[in-house]
């Protein structure tokens, strides 16, 4: 903490943990006058060329007044930050504001040089990039809006970092320096860049934990029965191809080895590195075994420890402490009370974890946070028969436990790239940071496809990180949106993986149906009707069909431009069924192979050995011998003759083609109707559409309106005219609604306005609900008018409680509703659905991420259930959707270019034939939440 006097108290919300290029962590922080030791110290292993690039001349060593300055610091025109591990300084930044002709100043000056220095031993890790963005977000803050450098030509680095950071800048060349200027407002390109280096970072932190060269299993007990001993077994057992040490400092002085395996009584007594420690200690013994693993350079943690946040508020002071101390040696931490990791590569074979059979190797990257769902979801892919088919493997899986650290954010920025990862399976009972995931989901299913299960819990136990307000359907829309596969239990999410880690993508929803069974057919052929699919008429091959008939009729509709994807029925055969089975298998594969490009899928009724038929049929690979060194012997209840395709069948390039197997045709179609809607979305994301720009948009008087909005409060909800008003600048035009306390006050109204009018209540209890009778339309003259006045009056009591107003006639159509609303969690989102029951009883509404794009306009009023009624349903005329959809899209523009604008609504919109009108609208101000998607990166604080 600053000791010295300061212009601003010690900004503890700067510090922030930092994920860095080779996957270690940084902490950054302020400089303070406490550090002079650090800095004296930091300095000292700087080398002299390093420190001649800093002060362009030599300068071997500090003195005590550049301590004193580099150490003191007002955190407004001087601040200094530093990035530590082990909590030593590995480099620093600092900024000094500068005037016009370049000498100290203060505010309003926003303009100020910055300088760097790194240790020679961190050079290439990527600190002085995330040092820049952090500088640039303090400077932000203080009203700085400019940087200025002054390099040497030869520190081709330090300019590297500047030129590759994104920003606008300009270059010069003067006595012998080079002179760099550039804004430092976030741009396209700089939040490109430093979202590309997230990526790489995050994902190089996940792989330092999944492929380490060298792994220790600290508190491995003496005898079978616990936890670490079980999980030594398990890594030994899955052949694991690195260095495996046992850790337990009950182990004797010169004890050597623990069940042939090197054993040490404590993680500092090992000689070489240590990649990665799984900890299976007591809760309370855990900062001793961190603190061991921080001295010896241990790059990851996965701590199976129980006894953090699930345990209550003491346990969560725990887990918050565990992390700082791990963050603070550069060790990312999978856990506490965590399940563990798996990586099947044959290059690695790591089962650090409890399960205690290694998976089959495949394509398919596993994530849950709970343990009992992570054996969930191994167990279903490694059952054969009874199901689906389990041929197809996993490629790396990670149960998260707590999830302190490292999360599903994390796992998915490395399954990203993963050359070994094709289908991304995920079970997450909360989102702790929705903004981050969707965006990571939107990329990740642009390559790949991503399958969540998204409980409706709440953030993990201890986790810092701002609660979403939105409902859980909202977040599941706005998850579809990017490209998410969203299902609800982890049997559909096994199924819809199987089908897209073994078949290509559908070209459209057209499926062809054919089998030895109508009535299976006939129920398949009805499931598809259910899940919005085109199914052609089944084609019944008569329970005399023979393999040779499957195999005919496969290709016949294989090659029908008619149909997308393929559903073969079957039940079984009486007699010898295993041999019926393969032949079948054998027969539909072939079939597959021959015309590809379509998905085939198979729905077979208690025929496991059909399931097991089409794996084996799919097999080019040669058999590994469960004898091979390093395999685990299966117990007589596992050796299920699994073919080869079990170890290598998802390997690109051995020209597999694996069909799926389904015990219910409900299943089998509900995985293929999510492939096909997952395909569109794949299409549109190739086209994304654009944000258009529209004529008639007043960007600075809206600025100007809300500005003077806000100086009356922090918070505020607009008044009639100021909402009329500030949406007139973006070319919304409400149809004014004139107050009526009075018979005459109506009349005089009407006479203004043109009859006919309508006269609507607007009491709170009253308001958009016709239903009550609050609402009198189409009154031709003064008679009427009166009349309904009088009518409303005795129904719902005195003017005062009714609050009456007087609005023109809207020309008939479909009443919607538009909205708005800033989350601060999820961002800015757009909603839209019919008004009335539609929208309040039933939910039925479409959600969209602002900024909407022309195309996500056009989907989002297509997304409704109820849509048929816009669009001429049972011959009804149908309305005017492009200005329905330009009103959409101005709306995002308004909450887009003012985050101040925190909530709009716009209801009811009557959309006509042609034109819309909007007849109610509320609009409410705020500050806006802050923005840490576009701010420095951070790991989640604690």
């Amino acid at each position: 903490m600053q000791t010295s006097p300061d212009r601003h108290e010690y900004p503890d919300h700067w510090e922030a943990d930092v994920v860095l290029r080779d996957g270690g962590t940084a902490r950054i922080r302020p400089i303070t006058a406490d550090d002079a030791d650090r800095l004296v110290s930091f300095y000292e292993h700087v080398s002299d060329e390093s420190k001649y690039y800093r002060f362009f001349a030599p300068y071997p060593r500090l003195s005590a007044k550049d301590v004193h300055r580099f150490t003191h610091h007002d955190f407004v025109d001087r601040v200094g930050l530093a990035a530590t591990v082990g909590g030593e300084f590995i480099a620093t930044v600092r900024y000094d504001r500068i005037g016009a002709d370049g000498t100290p100043a203060t505010s309003p000056a926003d303009e100020a040089e910055v300088a760097f220095l790194v240790q020679d031993a961190h050079h290439g890790r990527g600190v002085a990039s995330a040092l820049l963005e952090h500088v640039a977000a303090v400077a932000r803050e203080r009203g700085i809006r400019r940087f200025v450098a002054e390099v040497l030509p030869a520190n081709t680095k330090m300019i590297k970092v500047f030129t590759d950071a994104g920003y606008t800048q300009q270059r010069s060349f003067e006595d012998g320096v080079v002179h760099l200027e550039f804004d430092i407002e976030p741009t396209d390109r700089s939040l490109a860049v430093q979202r590309a280096r997230e990526q790489r970072a995050e994902a190089r932190s996940v792989r330092r934990l999944l492929v380490p060269g060298s792994v220790a299993v600290v508190g491995v007990g003496r005898t079978p029965g616990g936890v670490g001993r079980g999980i030594l077994d398990n890594i030994r057992d899955a052949g694991y191809t690195g260095a495996l040490h046992a850790v337990n400092r009950a182990f004797a002085a010169d004890q050597k080895e623990f069940d042939g395996i090197p054993a040490h009584r404590s993680v500092r007594e090992i000689e070489g590195p240590v990649d990665l420690a799984v900890v299976a200690v007591p809760a309370e013994h855990v900062p001793d075994v961190v603190a061991e693993c921080g001295e010896h350079g241990v790059q990851g943690l996965v701590v199976v420890s129980a006894g953090y946040a699930e345990s209550g508020p003491e346990g969560r002071e725990r887990q918050r402490e565990l992390v700082r101390q791990a963050r603070a040696y550069g060790m990312r931490i999978i856990g506490p009370n965590a399940f563990g990791i798996i990586n099947t590569s044959p290059d690695v074979r790591l089962n650090a974890s409890l399960a205690p059979e290694m998976p089959r190797p495949g394509r398919i990257g596993l994530f849950a946070q709970s343990g009992a769902i992570g054996i969930a979801l191994l167990s279903r892919l490694q059952r054969r028969g009874g199901g689906v088919t389990g041929v197809t493997g996993v490629s790396t899986f990670v149960s998260s436990g707590n999830r302190a650290d490292v999360s599903g954010n994390d796992v998915l920025q490395y399954w990203y790239d993963d050359p070994d990862t094709d289908v991304a399976l995920m079970y997450l009972e909360s989102i702790g940071n929705p903004r981050k995931f969707t965006r990571l989901a939107r990329r990740t299913a642009a390559v790949k496809p991503l399958v969540v299960v998204q409980g409706a819990g709440s953030a993990p136990q201890g986790h810092a990180v701002r609660a979403t307000r939105l409902p859980h359907a909202t977040v599941s829309a706005l998850l579809r949106q990017a490209g998410v596969i969203r299902v609800d239990t982890i049997t559909e999410l096994v199924d819809a993986g199987l089908l897209l880690a073994r078949q290509p993508l559908p070209a459209g929803p057209r499926v062809a149906i054919l089998g030895n069974s109508e009535s299976l057919g006939l129920l398949t052929y009805d499931a598809c009707l259910s899940e919005g699919l085109r199914p052609l008429r089944p084609l019944d091959l008569t329970t005399q069909a023979s393999a040779a008939d499957f195999h005919a009729a496969l290709l016949k509709v294989l090659g029908d431009d008619a149909c997308d994807a393929v559903v073969v029925t079957a039940i079984p055969a009486i007699g010898e069924a295993s041999a019926a089975d393969a032949e079948l298998a054998l027969a539909l594969s072939s079939a597959a192979r021959q015309v590809p490009g379509k998905p085939v899928l198979v729905v077979h009724v208690e025929l496991g050995g059909l399931a097991e038929a089409l794996s084996a049929a799919a097999s080019t690979a040669p058999r590994t011998s469960p004898e091979a060194p390093g395999a685990r012997r299966p117990r007589p209840s596992q050796q299920l003759p699994a073919p080869a395709s079990a170890q290598q069948t998802d390997a690109p390039g051995t020209g597999t083609r694996l069909i799926p197997a389904y015990p219910a045709a409900e299943r089998a179609v509900r995985a293929l109707s999510e492939a096909v809607k997952y395909a569109q979305w794949r299409r549109e994301a190739a086209q994304p559409g654009k944000v258009p720009d529209f004529d008639g948009v007043d960007e600075k008087g809206a600025a100007r309106i809300i500005d003077r909005m806000l100086s009356r409060g922090q918070g505020l909800t607009l008044g009639t005219e100021e909402t009329a008003e500030l949406l007139e600048c973006y070319g919304i035009a409400v149809r004014r609604a004139v107050p009526a306390f009075t018979p005459d006050d109506a009349v005089r109204a009407a006479e203004g306005l043109g009859y006919p009018v309508a006269l609507k209540a607007t009491a709170p209890h009253l308001r958009h609900r016709a239903d009550l009778g609050g609402v009198r339309l189409d009154l031709a003259d003064e008679e009427q008018l009166r009349r309904a006045y009088a009518e409303l009056s005795g129904l719902f009591g005195e003017p005062e409680e009714l609050r009456p107003v007087v609005q023109a006639m809207a020309p008939r159509g479909v009443d919607t509703i538009v909205r708005a609303v800033i989350d601060p969690a999820a961002g800015a989102v757009l909603s839209f659905g019919l008004a009335g029951p539609a929208s309040q009883l039933l939910g039925d509404m479409a959600h969209r991420l602002i900024p909407v794009t022309d195309r996500e306009a056009t989907s989002l009023v297509r997304s409704i259930r109820t849509a048929p009624l816009l669009f001429g349903w049972r011959g009804s005329t149908p309305v005017d959707t492009p200005a329905l959809e330009e009103l959409l899209l101005r709306v995002s523009r308004l909450v887009d270019d003012h985050p101040e604008v925190v909530a709009v609504t716009l209801e009811p919109v009557v959309v006509a034939p042609h034109g819309l009108t909007v007849l109610g609208a509320s609009v409410r101000l705020a500050p806006p939440p802050a923005r840490d998607d576009l701010g420095p990166r951070t790991l989640p604080r604690y």
